[in-house]
Order: C-alpha cells, then sequence, then structure tokens
C-alpha cells in the first residue's frame, strides 16, 4: 500500500507539471535527489498440494517496478507491478530468488532472498512470543518452511496473518482489543500438504497501576495468592454492573494467606507517597466486623523495602472503605520511606487469624474488594486549640465520639454562614456518650487554669431546655488527672452561651487542682441518660467562660460590655474598640480593636494598660488576629512596665493576607517574665507615616498567650 501511494503522488506531480506551460518546467534535475528503492523482499505463498506452485509478491519501499529472477536456471527476468505478483513451479530444491527494484529514475536495489521448496512437513518448528501490554509480537523458525501463518485467538481462522521469519522486519506484531487469555497458534508450510503447527496459551492486558478498579478491559487483573488465598475476578455482590476482586481464605489457610494485587511485576508505576500523601484507601466488602485487613506496599525488586499497615472491618456484608496510613505502620514495622520505590502491594484478609483450628476457624471466609487507591495530596492542618470556632480552614477540627455519639460538621441551623458541630446521641448510646473536642491529641496549648480563673464556655444549641451537659477536662498524657462540671440548658431550639465552673465540680467528681496540665477537653450532652436521637449544635469553645472577668487583662477580646478598654493614642494613632467589620473567617466575634494611622510620627500608635501584670504562666507565645488592608504591614506588639518605660520588650511580625483575618504569632521566648508589663503597645507599620484612609486602617482581636 506504501508502494501505491508513493506511486501515486510521484505520477499525479508529473502530470501537473506537463500540463502547465513547457518552457516553465523544462528542468527536472530535481529528481536526481531521489533516492533508490529500500527494504526490497518478496513473500512466498506456495500452495500445499505437491505441485511446487510458488507465488512471489514482491515488496519494497519507493519502487516503481520490479524483476524477478526465479533462481532456477531461467535467464530472463519477470516484470512486476508493485501490489501484483508472479507464480512459477519449481521442483523441490533450495532456490536463489533475485529481486531488483527501480525507482522513478531508474535507479535500482536489488536483494537475493532463499526459497524453499519442498513437498515434506517442516520439522523443528519453534515459535516466539513477546508480550507488551495488548501487543504481542511472534517469530518463528523451521526446517523445510516456506511460509508461516499466524492465528491469534482473537478472530476466525479464515484470515490468518502470513510471515516469513527470515525477512527482516517481518516479525508479525498483532493489538489484541481487550485483556484475556488466548490461543495463539503458528503453522508453518511447505509446499506439501503436511503442515506443522504449534499452540500457545498466553494471557495479554496491560500492567495493572493505580487507581486499580477492575473495570478497564485492557489491563490484566491477574493476582497472585499465597498462604491459600485463592482470588477470582468476580461481580460484585451488591451490583451486577460492578467488576470486583472475590478472594477466598478457605480452610487451612495461613493466618498470613494473602494475595498480591497484580502479578510479581507489581505496578507500571511508584507509588508516589510522600510526607503529606501516606495514605491508600480500598473498598472492602467482609463477611463480619472486626477482621484485621493488612495491607502491605514493597519494592517489587527488594522485598526488604516494605512497610505494612492494618485497619479494622466495622461492617458485615456491605461494602465500606478501609483508610490505611503508612506514617502508622503496623507490628512495630518502621514508617513508609519516601525514597524507597514502593510499586508492589498485597492484601492480607483477616490477619493473624489462620483458618485450620477452632470452630470460627474451620471454615471459609470470602471477602471482595475494589478501588485501591493512593489518597491525594493532603493539606497539614494545625492542631485544634482555644478558642474552638470551627471556622478556620486551617485547623484540623475533628472530634472523636465514644459510646454511640455521632459528630458531624454542620452548618448553623440560624445562620447558614457560620459553621459549627452537630452531634446526635443515637438510640440505645450510653448514658455517659460523648465526644472528644479535637483529635486524642487534645489542645495544643494548656488550657490556663489557675485560681480565680477556672471558667470555660461553650455555645449550646438544645432540643430542650433541662438537659445535663457534661465539660471535662484532663491532661492528655494522664487521664486519671481530670475534672468535670455540669450545667444544664435553659432553652429550647435556641443559641445560649453554657459556662462550666470547674471550681464548682460535678457531683461525685474529683477536685480542681490547678497543679494539673488541662490540655484535653470531651462535652457529654444529656449526660446520665439512654440515647434517644437526640440532636444538638455547639459552637466557640472558649476559655474564660461567658461571664466576663471584672479586670481588662490577657486574654483580650474587646467583648465586654461592662469593662472600659480605654486605649491612650499617640503621634497620630487612634485605636477605639468598634463592630467587627467582617464576621468570617476565623474571627466571627462581635466586637474588635480598630487602628487608624493618621498623619503624624512614623512610630504613631496605641497602647491599653491593664488591670493586672500580664501572666506569663500560660506561655510566651503571644497570638493575635488581624485584619490588614494589605499583605505585608507590619504589626509591632510591645510591652512595657507600668511607671519604668525602660522596662519592656517587643516583637515584629508582618500580615500575609489582605482583607481578611488572619492569626500572627509573635515569640516572646527571651523575655524576662520576672518583670512585670502592665502596657499592650500596638504600633502599625513602624517607620511609615500613616494618612488616615483605608490603606492605614487596621483591626485586631483576641490578643492571647500560649
Amino acid at each position: 500500500m506504501k508502494n501505491f501511494k508513493y506511486l501515486f503522488a510521484v505520477c499525479t506531480s508529473l502530470i501537473l507539471l506537463v500540463g502547465c506551460k513547457k518552457d516553465l518546467f523544462e528542468d527536472v534535475a530535481f529528481l536526481d535527489g531521489v533516492s533508490a528503492s529500500a527494504k526490497l523482499s518478496a513473500l512466498y505463498n506456495i500452495t500445499q498440494d505437491n505441485t511446487g506452485l510458488v507465488t512471489i509478491i514482491p515488496m519494497g519501499e519507493g519502487v516503481t517496478s520490479f524483476d524477478i529472477y526465479y533462481g532456477d536456471g531461467t535467464v530472463a527476468p519477470v516484470k512486476v507491478l508493485p501490489g501484483k505478483s508472479t507464480q512459477r513451479v519449481y521442483k523441490e530444491g533450495l532456490y536463489k530468488v533475485k529481486i531488483v527494484g527501480y525507482n522513478i529514475t531508474g535507479k535500482t536495489t536489488e536483494v537475493t532472498q532463499d526459497l524453499t521448496v519442498t513437498f515434506r512437513a517442516p520439522e523443528n518448528l519453534k515459535v516466539t512470543l513477546q508480550q507488551n501490554g495488548l501487543n504481542l509480537k511472534v517469530d518463528a523458525t523451521a526446517l523445510y518452511e516456506t511460509f508461516f501463518r499466524a492465528y491469534f485467538g482473537d478472530s476466525t481462522t479464515t484470515n490468518p496473518e502470513p510471515f516469513m521469519s527470515f525477512i527482516e522486519g517481518q516479525v508479525v506484531s498483532h493489538n489484541y482489543p481487550k485483556a484475556g487469555t488466548y490461543i495463539v497458534r503458528v503453522v508453518a508450510l511447505s509446499g506439501g500438504v503436511a503442515t506443522t503447527q504449534k499452540r500457545d496459551t498466553i494471557k495479554v492486558g496491560k500492567q495493572i497501576d493505580l487507581p486499580v478498579a477492575f473495570d478497564d478491559p485492557n489491563y490484566d487483573y491477574t493476582m497472585s495468592d499465597f498462604g491459600g488465598n485463592v482470588s477470582t475476578f468476580a461481580v460484585d455482590p451488591t451490583n451486577a454492573a460492578n467488576k470486583v476482586m472475590k478472594v477466598d481464605k478457605n480452610v487451612g489457610a495461613e493466618f498470613w494467606a494473602g494475595t498480591t494485587i497484580g502479578t510479581g511485576l507489581g505496578f507500571t508505576n511508584k507509588i508516589a507517597l510522600a510526607a503529606n500523601r501516606t495514605k491508600m484507601s480500598v473498598r472492602v466488602y467482609s463477611p463480619a466486623a472486626g477482621y484485621i485487613v493488612k495491607l502491605k506496599i514493597e519494592d517489587a525488586k527488594d522485598g526488604n523495602k516494605s512497610v505494612e499497615t492494618d485497619a479494622l472491618t466495622t461492617k458485615a456484608n456491605a461494602w465500606e472503605t478501609l483508610v490505611f496510613d503508612f506514617n502508622q505502620p503496623s507490628g512495630g514495622t518502621p514508617q513508609a520511606n519516601f525514597g524507597f520505590n514502593y510499586n508492589k502491594a498485597s492484601i492480607f484478609f483477616d490477619f493473624g487469624n489462620g483458618n485450620t483450628y477452632g470452630p470460627t476457624n474451620n471454615v471459609k471466609k470470602t471477602f471482595y474488594f475494589d478501588d485501591v487507591i493512593l489518597m491525594p495530596t493532603e493539606i497539614v492542618l494545625s492542631q485544634i486549640d482555644l478558642p474552638v470556632t470551627f471556622d478556620a480552614k486551617s485547623v484540623n477540627y475533628a472530634v472523636t465520639d465514644f459510646g454511640n455519639n455521632a459528630t458531624t460538621d454542620a452548618v448553623d441551623p440560624t445562620n447558614s454562614a457560620n459553621n459549627v458541630k452537630k452531634t446526635v446521641k443515637s438510640n440505645g448510646a450510653e448514658t455517659w456518650a460523648g465526644t472528644t473536642i479535637g483529635t486524642p491529641n487534645g489542645f495544643a496549648s494548656t488550657i490556663p487554669i489557675k485560681a480565680g480563673a477556672t471558667k470555660m464556655s461553650v455555645d449550646v444549641y438544645s432540643p430542650a431546655s433541662g438537659l445535663v451537659i457534661k465539660l471535662k477536662i484532663e491532661d492528655k498524657s494522664d487521664p486519671t488527672k481530670s475534672v468535670e462540671a455540669d450545667v444544664k440548658t435553659t432553652k429550647a431550639n435556641a443559641w445560649e452561651t453554657i459556662t462550666f465552673d470547674f471550681s464548682k465540680e460535678a457531683a461525685g467528681t474529683a477536685a480542681l487542682n490547678t497543679g494539673y496540665t488541662f490540655n484535653k477537653a470531651s462535652i457529654f450532652f444529656d449526660f446520665g441518660t439512654v440515647g434517644s436521637g437526640k440532636t444538638f449544635y455547639w459552637d466557640n469553645v472558649v476559655f474564660g467562660g461567658s461571664t466576663v472577668s471584672n479586670a481588662v487583662e490577657i486574654p483580650l477580646t474587646f467583648e465586654s460590655t461592662t469593662l472600659s478598654y480605654a486605649f491612650t493614642n499617640f503621634s497620630g494613632g487612634n485605636a477605639s474598640v468598634v463592630d467587627n467589620p467582617s464576621k468570617t473567617g476565623m474571627n466571627t466575634s462581635s466586637k474588635v480593636g480598630k487602628m487608624i494611622k493618621g498623619a503624624g510620627d512614623p512610630w504613631a500608635g496605641a497602647f491599653i494598660t491593664l488591670d493586672n501584670a500580664v501572666d506569663f504562666s500560660a506561655g510566651k507565645t503571644f497570638k493575635v488576629k488581624v485584619y490588614s488592608p494589605r499583605v505585608g504591614a507590619k504589626l509591632l506588639l510591645k510591652l512595657e512596665h507600668l511607671t519604668d518605660p525602660n522596662i519592656n520588650f517587643e516583637k515584629e511580625v508582618s500580615t500575609t493576607k489582605a482583607n481578611e483575618w488572619e492569626e500572627i504569632t509573635f515569640d516572646y521566648s527571651t523575655i524576662n517574665a520576672a518583670n512585670k508589663y502592665h502596657k499592650v503597645v500596638f504600633i502599625f507599620d513602624l517607620g511609615t507615616i500613616g494618612d488616615g484612609s483605608a490603606n492605614f486602617t487596621f483591626y485586631f482581636d483576641d490578643i492571647k498567650l500560649n
């Protein structure tokens, strides 16, 4: 076909040349650059009837005609055009057939090719199969053969693929339409009736890779079982349209029986684990809850480079997604090494439990699995800390339920712009069912409980009044060091702020010990009553309670309606307490501080005098929420002695966001905490003279120590 296309293009060009004006196209020197014919060969087709009739089909690139010398003593060649053939009757023997190819300029190329004519059946047939994904290459050799025919097992046998192994580039290649098992048959032919053939059963398909869903017909989903497991490609027991993998842990299977996902070659690509991408998930259908499922990943070429981790089934005869975190390995094995080439995975169902002994083990257990996925890159969230508002996108607000509580993220039932938590005390939930605020790691900072500061508050939306709400705080490393307080709701289907005073501990619980480290909190709704499906919403877990201190002190929230937040302005600064201009994101409080830097000195600012000196027992890290009109604006936070300005300490930090609230941190670790500091000084953009415009208007709030 290539010859015809080439010849047609050249002839068309010549026709166009002749049809134009003669005086413009007399120079045909360009033809001198046409190369000689290339890749000359001939395909032989001999009739299998002992007559010796051979059909010779010449082939070549850039050929306009062929001369065929039969090699049987005939001197004169026969001329054959591209796409045509010539026939000759031969006696048994070996012949040297010469093919001469002519291009459009008359240049020639020639090749001599052996022709074996025999009526004897071919012998010593050897077939070579090279499989790569869906592609198969077939080569063959045999004694006394003239040519071969290949049958690939995916179509009728009426159109086999002929080929001759001794012709360069004539190894036959075939692409299968989908993965599967096929019977490949190669037939060697001579001039006789008898033929010789060889059959091979092969599996073809692309090498498996993540994500594995078992639905792509192009992939070979063959598994590798060990220890007594048997896996089969199956139909989802809950959805006939979905293909899954079925694994039987048979009677007598080892406790370590497992299944390698794919063949021992592993995945096509490396499993791209990283510091913020350490999890894989698998959908599992288990016959019972409580079975350990282990997932192990390794280097396919070095099994010593591996990591494994476990998950527990929680459902019976239903699908669930199990998550495997390789930063939390099982069995004391080291964490994932991101430098290793993990490209192979094996799954172990009911790991650690052999199927040989005992009345519950001596039965076959059947599992299904699907959707093996490397989970997306995770945003590393900061640890939860007080105050808890559920609005900051950078904070991990995960909670831990117990006793059959069920807590989810939710929207405030009275304000769709506010994020809250929703807790359902399910039917039959324990009387002590509760929810730990944050992960089991507790808060990032210690709750600064001390004499005179023993209160916390939570905003609660309860379905009824008169229900007991318990708040418990404890040392996350020693739960015996704890204290609890109870308060009853006073409203139904409305928000109220409930204040817990730990100096008035709940009946029957330990008294408050201010020497303890409290850094974890749990809340219990409708405490003491068996769950009946009641739903509670909650928000704004705050240290200090809803009752406002009678002193201006750290933390500064500007929320009190009884205190006087008296700022002393200097050198062009103008600070005051105003309504929050943007009750969004991490700051939904009502009141905030506002600073307008007007024309004056570059150090213009304001200070507020505290009623009590700053107490550094809670820590030496200041945090301030700031709303800046631009990125890169600086806030100088300075502490001064009440009467001696030479006793001071200051730090300056730049904003990173514009027109939204952010929390910036000031490291005061080197301050001399033995000194007494009563003045808190705020200077924005030290070194720049303000102009009183919106570009020099800043808001600040929630000045606290961690």
